[in-house]
């Protein structure tokens, strides 16, 4: 544990990417192979099911610091993170733990899981007695699932590849799908003899940048293939050996949630990966998203849903064909071969062929970008056609060309601190729109905003206050922000009936009073504009 507590600090305290993938290389290099899968889960962003119930948590370190109960909550409340909070209140003079990592969390972590609240409290006790402060903070990050420390993904990747003298893509690649952390998968990770023997293991994503510029400037339009920007759930079926999995871009089998899918894919020829989205699609067109969440919150899918809300895959490239990887041909081979793979255009098929945007230009292509709302998609994807199908978000080659946002404009009507660096500050923000003279609240936001206007309106939230309820604070309704957001869908759980989706802050409208706001009946007409787009 004193190991990977170092090597929190050292990335904690820099910036620099060269030096937290030095600490990272170094840490790979020397730790025990059990302690370095563990690490490799935590950095990964893989985390443990809550195991202990947050109200334990701040009562052994309230009580373990010695203050009252509404001191523990001022403290919190001011730090706004609880492993933070319990590292800076609790005492914290024992040696440190020697255990590595891999024993803290199967001698430590794990058994808490199913004890009493009093068993709980007091193993946790015994064991914060025996660590050093950064000690007690990270194992408090692991504890509630909150471990973050500044390194993504593709820097973890980029480190074991140079520890283990690997490609970064096979090393990307071996840490798809489901794993178990041991030293005998950190031996596999990082062996250059190892093979693949999970057959249902997906490949890394390859994901698009937003087009920054204008179009042009990316050479001739006969370059690039143009695609629709689909609103569904990124996947890749995979079908080997005689099976099929089905899995979300977030590395979640959800063959079981969609088996019209899983049922249409035995049908592909065996050793065949295809990347794309799921869209719920009925009578030859797609629902709005909305729908496919009706089917995304439920563990048990009766007819009616099926009925309802039909799923398809919609395929837009080939990773695998016959068992050979092919995501180093260029991407005019791997849609040629696509086509030869799903020749069949009928409306009710559920595996379905991408279809392409054409264009003799980039002004022809851009009046297909702007009426792209019409046809329920979000824009066109601008693909080049010698390009290889890469690993994480590569620039140069795939880029996605959405239509402007929806805007609206409202008043913000509540605040809340922030969390991290920002738990000093009111930095979570509701806002409304008039309905009938009074304000109704319709989205939640918290970005968008500089620093220097966050300060802003952080002194307007502490100065204009008109109620407390909890950590929220209920403020004069004066400032009006626009509101971007991608579509709007009805909801029974929001007082005004309608959600945003996607809502962030374009920009502080300090031109327009309160008053000038839009209306509830002008996001509604909005809502049946959309739906009317979609059939509905």
């Amino acid at each position: 544990m004193k190991r990977f507590s170092r090597l929190y600090a050292r990335l904690d305290e820099t910036t620099r990417t060269s030096l937290k993938l030095s600490a990272l290389e170094s840490y790979f290099r020397e730790a025990p192979g059990e302690d370095a899968a563990w690490a490799v889960y935590f950095l990964s962003g893989r985390r443990l099911k809550r195991l202990v119930p947050s109200a334990v948590l701040r009562e052994q370190a309230r009580a373990m610091a010695g203050i009252p109960e509404w001191l523990f909550e001022e403290s919190y409340t001011t730090v706004g993170d609880l492993a933070e909070t319990i590292a800076l209140l609790a005492p914290c003079e024992g040696p440190g733990l020697e255990e590595g990592l891999a024993e803290v969390v199967s001698r430590h972590l794990l058994p808490l899981a199913g004890l009493e609240p009093e068993r709980q409290g007091g193993r946790l006790g015994a064991l914060w007695e025996r660590m050093d402060r950064v000690q007690l903070f990270v194992f408090g990050k692991l504890l509630t699932g909150a471990f973050r420390v500044g390194v993504s993904r593709r820097l973890v990747t980029r480190a074991l590849a140079a520890a283990s003298g690997l490609e970064p893509a096979a090393v990307a690649h071996r840490l798809m799908g489901h794993w178990e952390p041991s030293g005998e998968f950190f031996r596999r990770l990082t062996s250059p003899e190892t093979g693949d023997t999970d057959r249902s293991r997906p490949y890394p994503f390859f994901l698009a940048h937003p087009l920054e510029g204008e179009p042009a400037s990316l050479g001739p339009i006969e370059q690039w293939q143009l695609e629709w920007k689909w609103d569904g759930i990124r996947a890749q079926l995979v079908r080997r050996g005689g099976q099929c999995y089905l899995w979300s871009r977030g590395e979640e089998l959800v063959t079981e949630r969609f088996p019209e899918i899983a049922e249409a894919a035995a049908r592909l020829p065996e050793g065949t990966v295809l990347d794309g989205e799921i869209l719920p699609w009925k009578e030859g067109g797609v629902l709005p998203f909305a729908q496919l969440q009706r089917r995304i919150g439920r563990k048990k899918l009766g007819p009616k849903i099926l009925s309802d809300v039909p799923a398809i895959l919609l395929a837009y490239d080939l990773l695998e064909s016959s068992g050979d990887d092919t995501r180093e041909l260029p991407l005019s081979r791997r849609r040629a071969q696509l086509e030869t793979l799903l020749p069949d255009e009928r409306p009710d098929t559920r595996l379905q062929l991408s279809p392409l945007a054409r264009a003799d230009g980039w002004d022809e292509a851009d009046r297909l970008r702007l009426a792209s709302r019409s046809r329920g998609v979000e824009g066109l994807m601008l693909k080049r056609h010698d390009s290889p199908y890469r690993v994480g978000r590569t620039r140069g080659d795939w880029w996605k060309w959405k239509v402007d946002p929806y805007t609206l404009d409202a008043v913000l009507i509540y605040a809340q601190r922030g969390h991290g660096r920002r738990a000093t500050l009111y930095t979570d923000y509701t806002f409304a729109v008039w309905d009938e003279g009074r304000l109704v609240p319709v989205a939640k936001a918290y970005s968008g905003l500089t620093d220097e206007e966050i300060r802003e309106v952080d002194r307007f939230v502490r100065g204009h206050t008109l109620e407390r309820f909890g950590p929220v604070r209920a403020v004069q309704p004066r400032l009006v922000f626009e509101l971007a957001f991608e579509n709007l869908q009805r909801s029974g759980r929001h007082k005004s009936g309608v959600a945003l989706r996607f809502p962030r802050m374009a920009r502080w409208r300090r031109d327009k009073a309160a008053e000038e706001a839009d209306t509830l009946e002008n996001v509604k007409t909005l809502l049946r504009q959309q739906e009317a787009h979609h059939g509905r």
